[in-house]
């Protein structure tokens, strides 16, 4: 039986005391959580709480739970999935080029562009964004406005545990190729992310802009220059150096954002 998503009849409020209740909601009020996920009418991440909305999670698990894969179709490609790729309905206003998926429940703001991509469930893409060739973005991720992803970036998902925080890329945030974001980390406002920089909750993130280094973890601060780096580490064998981040500078605040991006660049020597 073809797996169907309908306009529900519940509102979202409703659908909320059902999943936040002990007993477990029917599959059906979960398609119903995926459908609202879809058009952006709910979300993963409560912005102005701070906080992951629990219930919209509890309802994705029992979906896939209790769903078993089934063979779809989307133009000339089929699948056997438990999700559809998203329809044309739900994708008005976005550019799709030919090989962009976006996962059914994942939501993609009018102004976003879809190079061959991959959009999971539960991540919401803001307007003018540019989600380019290869680039993943996971399950929940929150994908600002007007960031840029470049090739191969790969932006982790999280579903389990469902109180964890989903990986934020704030607005017009600039992710060099092959840039790495994973574990719920932060990338703050117009902050730039230097080509093969990885940031997991433990990777050492090492501000040098000052005379003293200044570490910190999970958070990269707004319109901060972000490089790949290494620091030394004793192991029994000897002292090796172990991969870190180096805030290495400041975007402009005199200049517009696609000016000061260069001049990171020209400063700096990042690579993208």
């Amino acid at each position: 039986m073809a797996i169907v998503f309908e306009r529900p009849k519940l509102k979202p409020e409703k659908l909320r005391e059902l999943f936040e209740a002990p007993e477990e909601p029917a599959l059906k009020y979960a398609k119903d959580v995926l459908w609202y996920l879809d058009r952006g009418e709910i979300g993963v991440w409560n912005v102005e709480s701070g906080q992951t909305n629990v219930w919209v999670k509890n309802a994705i698990l029992i979906y896939f739970r209790q769903v078993s894969p089934d063979a779809m179709s989307a133009g000339c490609l089929e699948f056997f999935d438990k999700l559809p790729a998203k329809k044309r309905d739900s994708l008005r206003g976005v550019r799709v080029a030919v090989g962009a998926i976006a996962r059914f429940g994942s939501f993609i703001e009018k102004g976003a562009v879809l190079m061959p991509c991959f959009v999971n469930i539960g991540a919401r893409v803001g307007e003018g964004t540019m989600v380019d060739t290869w680039a993943t973005v996971g399950s929940c991720a929150q994908i600002g406005a007007g960031v840029h992803l470049s090739g191969g970036v790969g932006i982790g998902g999280v579903l389990e545990p469902v109180q964890a925080s989903p990986v934020i890329i704030g607005d017009g945030a600039f992710l060099g190729s092959r840039a790495i974001v994973v574990e719920g980390v932060r990338v703050g406002r117009e902050a730039v992310l230097g080509a093969g920089v990885v940031l997991t909750a433990s990777t050492k993130i090492i501000d040098v802009r000052g005379p003293t280094p200044v570490e910190r973890r999970g958070e990269i601060p707004p319109r901060a220059v972000v490089i790949p780096g290494m620091v030394p580490k004793k192991f029994p064998a000897g002292e090796f150096g172990t991969p870190c981040a180096l805030i290495i500078g400041t975007r402009s605040e005199s200049t517009d954002k696609k000016t000061s991006l260069n001049a990171a660049l020209r400063d700096f020597g990042v690579s993208v």
